[in-house]
């Protein structure tokens, strides 16, 4: 039963931050796999989310308001510059997966091609900095 509470623990951090998943799950003492696993789970789950309930949101609210605003921003830039794939990419690591999504939604990203770069993205990360941590763990108790 003390498995089931680390492990919601390291899931549900991750729906929020994926950034501090992956360390508590370390401080947990679950093995690398499944906090990278669960950490990328949770992350993914979090973006399908606001992916899914966010592109009927904002059909709602373009037909509702019908107001352009002006796009400025660190991730306006990386979706004129690469698209869905960058920012699909990028946004797990600088504003983490559920912004990052609720962005691409925003920017009128098609759902599928955002949900499937934004779990790419999620997985890359998460096998990244949980590689990282764990190194870094290792290092330190040596």
């Amino acid at each position: 039963m003390d498995g089931v509470w680390k492990w919601g623990s390291v899931f549900g951090t991750s729906m929020l931050e994926l950034w501090a998943a992956i360390p508590l799950g370390f401080a947990l003492q679950l093995p690398a796999v499944v906090t990278g696993f669960l950490s990328a789970i949770g992350a993914i789950a979090s973006a399908g989310m606001v992916i899914f309930l966010g592109g009927s949101l904002r059909s709602w609210l373009i037909k509702r308001f019908e107001k352009k605003g002006k796009r400025q921003g660190r991730m306006v830039r990386i979706w004129d510059k690469y698209g869905v794939i960058g920012l699909g990419l990028a946004s797990p690591l600088i504003t983490g997966a559920p912004l990052g999504a609720a962005i691409g939604i925003s920017l009128g990203a098609p759902t599928g091609k955002l949900m499937g770069w934004m779990s790419v993205g999620i997985v890359i990360w998460s096998v990244i900095l949980t590689a990282a941590v764990s190194l870094g763990f290792l290092q330190f108790f040596q």
